[in-house]
Order: C-alpha cells, then sequence, then structure tokens
C-alpha cells in the first residue's frame, strides 16, 4: 500500500504588455511598469477570487485534521500576491507555515535558468526562493523543484550542490522503464522523487472530462486508488489552479478536496511530506540523458523550447547584456511562461497553449523581442548597441532560393554568427550570394564599415570572421 505525499505548484507570470512599443518608456525610469501587462493585476484577482482564497481556506481546515501537504510558490507570484492580494498571501502563509505542511525550494522566477550553458544564475534564482520562503514562513526548504519539474543530470547536480536533501520531477516512463514512480531514486548522487503523472492527471485534467470512463472521480474512489498502488509513496502533484480556477467550483472539485483528507484515512493511507519521502533508502538509480519536464505530453523541453521562435527568444536572452547590467528586469523575461506562449503544437497540447496565449504566438515572440532589445538598448551605451538584440521586425530572417523562410532568424550579431553555422546551405548561399548580409548589417546596425567588409567577403567562414572581429571589438571597449 502507498502512502501519498500531496503537493501543489502555485505560479502566475507577470505577463508582457502585447502594445509596448520604446516611444511610450523614453525618457522613463518606471520600466517595469511599461514592460508587463497591466492586465496582470485583473488576472491575479479573479485566480485568487476564484481558486486561491476559497481552496487555501479548505486546505487550512483539512491540515488541522491531519492532511499533510507541501506548497511550491514562485517568487513572482508572491509579488503580485503582496502587490494585489495580500488576503490571498496571508492565507498561504498561514497554511504553509502549518505543522503538516512543507514548501519547496524553485526558481524565483519560475525561469528557464536551468537550461543556460552554466547553471550560476539557476543557483542565484534558488537561492534568491529559498530566502524569500525563509521569511514568509520562518523556515528553509529542503526539497526543491526545477521549473515545472525540468530535471537533466546537471540541474540535479547544481541542486544538491546547494545542499537540499531531495528535487523533484516527472516520473515519465522513459527514465522509470517499467518501475514504479511510488519510490525513492537517485541521480548524480541527489534523491529524486518521482510525480505519479497518471494519479495527478486524473486530478488536474481528468476530473471534469465527460468522456472518462471513471467518472465521476469521488474522494473514496480516489483513496482507494493510492491504497492500491505500488511502492511506498505516491506523489501527487498538481497546478493549485486546478481548484477552482481549471476545474470550476461547479464540478465538484471543492467537494472532492474537502472529503479527501478522511476519504485517505478511512483507505488506511498516510500522508507523507517530501522530506520524509526523501529519507527513505533508494530502489535505484534513473538514468536521464535528454531532460524531463512535467510539461505536455512529450514530458521534454519541447514545450518551451521546442521551435525556433523559442529557440531564438531563449539565445536572446542567454547572451543578453542586460543579464549583468539590468538583472532585476532581465530577470522577469526569464519566465517560462513566456516561451510557452511561443510554442506551435498540435492536438490536445496545442489547444492547452493557445489557451493560455490569447494573443497568439507571433504576437506573443514580437513583444518579447521588444522589450528584450528596448532593455538592452538602455542597459548599452549608444556606441555599443550594435550588440543588443533586435526586435523581430528588424531581425535577419533567412529564406530559401524559392523565397519561403528557411526556419533561422537572427536578431544580433552574435546569433547572427550562429545562424550562418546552422540556417540551411542554400539560404545562406543565397543571402550571401545577393549581399543580403551587408545590406542588414548596415541598415539595422548602422555598421557601414563592417558591411563593406562582409560585401566584400566570398565565403561564409569569411563573414563570420569578420562579423566576429567586430564584436570582440565592441565589448572590449
Amino acid at each position: 500500500m502507498a502512502g501519498i505525499c500531496l503537493g501543489f505548484e502555485v505560479h502566475q507570470p507577470f505577463r508582457l504588455n502585447p502594445s509596448f512599443r520604446p516611444e511610450a518608456a523614453k525618457g522613463r525610469r518606471d520600466l517595469k511598469n511599461h514592460y508587463f501587462d497591466p492586465g496582470n493585476r485583473a488576472i491575479l484577482r479573479r485566480v485568487a477570487e476564484r481558486c486561491y482564497v476559497p481552496a487555501t481556506g479548505l486546505l487550512i481546515d483539512a491540515l488541522d485534521e491531519g492532511l499533510r501537504c507541501s506548497f511550491s510558490l514562485s517568487g513572482v507570484l508572491v509579488e503580485q500576491l503582496e502587490a494585489w492580494c495580500p488576503e490571498a498571501l496571508s492565507l498561504f502563509v498561514e497554511a504553509g507555515s502549518h505543522r503538516n505542511a512543507e514548501v519547496l525550494a524553485q526558481t524565483y522566477y519560475h525561469s528557464l535558468a536551468g537550461f543556460f550553458a552554466d547553471r550560476d544564475e539557476l543557483a542565484a534564482q534558488i537561492g534568491m526562493h529559498a530566502d524569500l520562503m525563509a521569511e514568509l514562513f520562518g523556515r528553509r526548504p529542503r526539497v526543491a523543484e526545477n521549473t515545472e519539474f525540468s530535471l537533466d543530470p546537471g540541474i540535479a547536480a547544481a541542486i544538491r550542490d546547494l545542499g537540499f536533501s531531495a528535487v523533484y520531477t516527472e516520473g515519465a516512463d522513459r527514465i522509470l522503464l517499467g518501475r514504479t514512480p511510488n519510490e525513492t531514486y537517485t541521480c548524480e548522487g541527489m534523491p529524486v522523487l518521482l510525480r505519479n503523472c497518471p494519479l495527478s492527471d486524473d486530478i488536474a485534467f481528468r476530473f471534469s472530462w465527460k468522456g472518462w470512463d471513471k467518472q465521476p472521480l469521488t474522494a473514496g474512489k480516489y483513496a482507494a486508488w493510492i491504497a492500491g498502488s505500488p511502492g511506498r509513496c505516491a506523489h501527487v502533484f498538481v497546478d493549485f489552479e486546478t481548484f477552482g480556477e481549471h476545474q470550476p467550483a461547479g464540478s465538484g472539485i471543492f467537494g472532492f478536496l474537502s472529503a479527501l483528507p478522511a476519504a485517505l484515512d478511512r483507505a488506511g493511507v498516510a500522508c507523507v511530506l517530501p522530506s520524509e519521502a526523501a529519507a527513505h533508502p533508494p530502489a535505484g538509480r534513473i538514468e536521464i540523458p535528454d531532460p524531463v519536464s512535467w510539461a505536455d505530453l512529450e514530458k521534454d523541453t519541447s514545450a518551451w523550447l521546442g521551435n525556433h521562435l523559442q529557440r531564438s527568444a531563449f539565445f536572446a536572452l542567454e547572451h543578453s547584456p542586460a543579464r549583468t547590467m539590468r538583472p532585476e528586469l532581465w530577470r522577469y523575461l526569464g519566465t517560462s511562461d513566456h516561451f510557452y506562449y511561443l510554442a506551435s503544437k498540435d492536438g490536445s497540447c496545442g489547444e492547452v497553449h493557445r489557451h493560455f496565449c490569447p494573443n497568439g504566438r507571433f504576437e506573443s515572440y514580437e513583444a518579447f523581442m521588444q522589450v528584450l532589445s528596448h532593455l538592452e538598448r538602455r542597459c548599452l551605451p549608444r556606441a555599443k548597441h550594435s550588440l543588443v538584440s533586435l526586435p523581430a521586425d528588424r531581425a535577419f530572417h533567412f529564406s530559401f532560393p524559392d523565397g519561403t523562410y528557411a526556419g533561422w532568424s537572427a536578431h544580433s550579431l552574435r546569433e547572427f554568427e550562429e545562424a550562418l553555422d546552422q540556417a540551411p546551405a542554400a539560404a545562406v548561399d543565397r543571402h550571401l550570394a545577393r549581399g543580403d548580409f551587408a545590406r542588414w548589417i548596415e541598415g539595422s546596425f548602422g555598421e557601414r564599415r563592417l558591411a563593406r567588409e562582409v560585401a566584400a567577403c566570398e565565403t561564409v567562414d569569411a563573414v563570420k570572421k569578420a562579423v566576429r572581429e567586430r564584436r570582440c571589438r565592441l565589448c572590449a571597449r
């Protein structure tokens, strides 16, 4: 018989302002108010009214009755609650401080920093978040998760070196290889707790699905499933917004949550906290050759980095000069949601992406690059503006000889160097022969001397060499 380790992910992003224009922020110092959507307050208030306030109130009563659970609240959510809904934050503090609750660490900005080439930013953001949790709840987290449970060996090692006792990830079939997710495993010497995907999704996605043959899902039925699940502890982790937002109050989701503690008790299912599960002797090792996450059916990074728009925006973020010069604003741009909105998936996963991205992926991409480009221009002196990322309408978009888009774009001189190696050769050769590279360099960056050098180049390697040397000179100034 398995116990249950019940956990809740609580996060809302600062969505970007789709109407941002650089001229509106000219001479202004309050850039955050210009970069982010004024509608964030209304969204936060709506979710608090439907979910955070009623669901947390129910949980506090359940904790008093013996339920045990964990919370993972992003730092950007806490900022919004402090500003726009302090009553909900007070309830979360009461719940998270309860003797039967535990809070987890995550990246403060719910970001993709774990996928940077270095792990310094990941460590910094997890440290910031742990400090915030200690301030709010009076105790530092002992167990961590990376954003959306994403994990690879490098991330596991980084979190291990920060001193945490365990890390969460998704119990994906490709890493379990037929084993149960209801045990503790290790990766890079770090205890790993695995989310039980079927049991979690029974609540998060299937609860009100009319086509599900297990309808209706009652607390008693669910407790019996937990009791019959093999292994020591089923880790059931869901978005907290499941209760009242994704699954509306009329679905009966609040009644299910209210009845769950008694149902678990009758079924003999013990409630376990993550740090207790982490202390279980490991049942074996798991190998994670490619990153795993709880996102979409693929359970990988494709929700955020699966197409060229996403990878291009991520490249610009990772290599942005704002990373060191204006980190207090740059870090908000790393929130995973900004990249989630750019997905181009079909089927049920595509429907979910589009639901959370009402502005459309191309519009979201343009807004992201517009904000990042403006921030970089505000960071750098005018003499170094050739190092900035360009907004989408001024980027270089590679195309085949027939004029169709080749799937590669360059928003900066640095990305241009990368694209010359990775874009299809037919597209690169076409642009080189037509003199397109030189015209773009002069027209978008005002680099006349570099443009002349590139125009005289007969090979792609010569173009790369000229661009690299110019970029190095600019960086050295």
